[in-house]
């Protein structure tokens, strides 16, 4: 496959004058789809992430006997049925490998679930020994995929105690399916600090939206069994998706626009604004009859912009990261520009994602001439020059990793002889990528 050459503005004097759209999320996406297959009613979600993550969320819930109708692309239809046993192939999406094994659980049947050779080296156990303590049995080697459950149509609920460090993906799952247990759940967390805490919020936002009763502390929470009526539902624009194209603006100066950004959500790229407010940028929101506002009022959408001075200093960043850890490939990327060393803190946890990913962003600002270092949690980016000067040209690697390939892409606009291996690997979430990019730099 040829390697994708990543377009380069650099010091052309340039600046983008853009506007995007951006798909919906895919957290929200396939949360919204489990709720919808457990719901009492058929559920209709509007303009929901057309990508393989969530393409691959509609057929494992098909396999499980779930009327999923993905015909119309702005409008999904999900009609619940009675779970039965089936086969899952989860590809590398962790919300896939982690958000079905409780509902497979809760069919009647085996289930076979397994995924992409790399989804193989994914962390499982947490969710595999939560539902043993529940009583479901499971067949598994060494807490990995590829998962075989035995399920009877009931899970009794109860205690359980996991170490969610590796992800808060355990969590969400066992919660999402919790209220079609016989009786209570609690969830414990024991271990190290957990991830993405945006993430478990969103997944109580949308639990009760379906009307379950959740209740939630540090490190613990609990939901009740009860009826889900999840209502119909437009999905929000994916914000982590925005994240590339906001660091355009930040590489090349000028302004970027985002449309219908939300005002209230648990979106992990809701904080990027703050973040690029830190490194130089400034953001304004814009309501639908073209008022500017600093800050969003308290409901609506909003267009984002972020303006950069096509002469700014990009300023590093120290800062713990372990609640948006999605957004570290894009960081990375834009903290090679700046105007000093920047540490991207509290982020061990990457090392379970699709790839290991403090290891492949080290690698990569190697290859471009970026004196990079790693701990256990912790990135160290030592710039080559001011604004990137001092870094060459090199063929990246992706890794079948999408925010590895975005983040090849936005290094590409600073750094002349840039080329992406497998861009294509973008498709996980946004099928349409390599679209948008020539078209906002056009």
């Amino acid at each position: 496959m040829t390697p994708w050459r990543a377009p380069f503005v650099g010091s052309s004097g340039k600046e983008l004058n853009a506007s995007i759209t951006i798909p919906g999320s895919k957290s929200l996406t396939n949360r919204y789809l489990v709720l919808a297959a457990l719901s009492g009613q058929p559920v209709a979600l509007e303009s929901p992430l057309i990508a393989r993550d969530t393409q691959l969320m509609a057929q494992a819930l098909q396999s499980l006997g779930v009327g999923v109708d993905t015909r119309d692309p702005q409008r999904w239809i999900i009609t619940p049925s009675p779970l039965r046993g089936g086969t899952v192939f989860a590809g590398l999406a962790g919300t896939v490998m982690r958000f079905i094994p409780p509902l497979a659980a809760l069919a009647d049947g085996d289930s076979t679930i397994d995924g992409d050779p790399q989804a193989r080296l994914r962390p499982m156990g947490a969710i595999v020994d939560g539902l043993r303590q529940l009583g479901v049995s499971i067949e598994s080697e060494h807490g990995s995929l590829p998962l075989r459950i035995h399920g009877t149509g009931h899970v009794a609920g109860g205690t359980v105690r996991i170490d969610a460090s590796a992800s808060s993906q355990f969590v969400s799952g066992l919660l999402l399916a919790a209220p079609r247990f016989n009786g209570a759940l609690d969830v414990y967390h024991e271990g190290h600090p957990l991830p993405s805490q945006p993430h478990i919020d969103m997944t109580i936002d949308a639990l009760r939206l379906a009307g379950v009763t959740v209740a939630s502390e540090p490190n613990h929470w609990r939901v009740e069994p009860s009826p889900l009526q999840l209502p119909d539902l437009v999905v929000e624009p994916d914000l982590s998706n925005a994240a590339p194209f906001l660091a355009a603006a930040m590489v090349c100066g000028g302004s970027v626009s985002i449309a219908h950004w939300p005002a209230r959500t648990t979106q992990p790229g809701d904080h990027l604004h703050t973040i690029f407010e830190r490194m130089g940028a400034h953001f304004t929101y814009h309501h639908g009859d073209g008022t500017e506002l600093d800050a969003p009022l308290a409901h609506g959408t909003y267009t984002l912009m972020i303006h950069a001075d096509g002469a700014h200093t990009i300023r590093a960043l120290d800062m713990d990261l372990h609640d948006v850890g999605e957004l570290v490939p894009t960081l990375a990327a834009v903290a090679a520009f700046a105007d000093g060393t920047s540490y991207l803190r509290n982020i061990g946890q990457l090392r379970g994602h699709e790839t290991d990913r403090l290891h492949a962003i080290t690698t990569e600002l190697r290859k471009l001439g970026v004196d990079t270092e790693t701990s256990e949690d912790t990135i160290t980016i030592h710039p080559a020059g001011t604004h990137g000067a001092g870094m060459h040209g090199a063929i990246l690697e992706s890794y079948a990793d999408h925010r590895m390939a975005t983040f090849g892409a936005i290094i590409g606009l600073g750094v002349p002889g840039v080329s992406v291996k497998d861009v294509a690997t973008t498709s996980k979430t946004l099928p349409n990528f390599v679209k948008m990019w020539e078209g906002m730099l056009a």
